[in-house]
This record gives structure tokens, C-alpha cells and sequence, in this order.
């Protein structure tokens, strides 16, 4: 799972599909979600990118985007938000989720 800052956020989500999980090193569900998106990632390289950004390291992407809750999964597609979800959730539900947009 690529790893974004708020340097390289803007460029990372402005081509294809790239589905974003904002979260932190103390936040629980994001440690348990992780794996889950890894195994998507693995799943459909050529459908969507995931990657993460942590919000306390990269405050700036996370103030200029409202995020407020860890875990924040939001899904990009050449650019623009198409949707998101906060909270994790288990794979079944993130692939339904996902699907509509793919």
C-alpha cells in the first residue's frame, strides 16, 4: 500500500482510480482494517491503487479535506471524489462499496 503525504496526495489521486484510508498509528480499527485493504490492493492491481495517509504526520491533506474520523476511506477517480465511507468495515461490505465506482 502506497504511503501519500501531503506533498505527493494531489498527484497520487489525480490519475485512475485510487482509493485513499486516512488513519493513524493509535487508531485501532485502522490497524484492523489495513490488512483488509491489503488484500484488495493484491486482489485488483489493475482495477484501483490503495493507499494511506496518516493524518497526524500529514495534517494539512487531512484540515483541507475535513476528515474527522480515523478510519476515513475515500475513493478518487482521476481526481474527484466519487465516494467514502468512515469507519472500517468488513471486506464483503468494502467490495460492495467499491463496486458501483469500478
Amino acid at each position: 500500500m502506497e504511503e501519500l503525504t501531503d506533498d505527493t496526495f494531489t498527484g497520487a489521486v489525480s490519475g485512475g482510480t485510487v482509493l485513499v484510508e486516512f488513519g493513524a498509528d493509535w487508531c485501532g480499527p485502522c490497524r484492523m482494517i489495513e490488512p483488509v485493504l491489503e488484500q484488495i490492493a493484491a486482489e485488483m492491481p489493475d482495477a484501483l491503487t490503495v493507499a494511506k495517509l496518516d493524518i497526524d504526520a500529514n495534517p494539512r491533506t487531512a484540515r483541507d479535506l475535513n476528515i474527522m474520523s480515523a478510519p476515513t476511506l475515500q475513493l478518487y477517480k482521476d481526481g474527484v471524489l466519487v465516494a467514502q465511507m468512515v469507519g472500517a468495515r468488513p471486506k464483503g461490505h468494502l467490495l460492495a462499496w467499491l463496486e458501483p465506482h469500478l
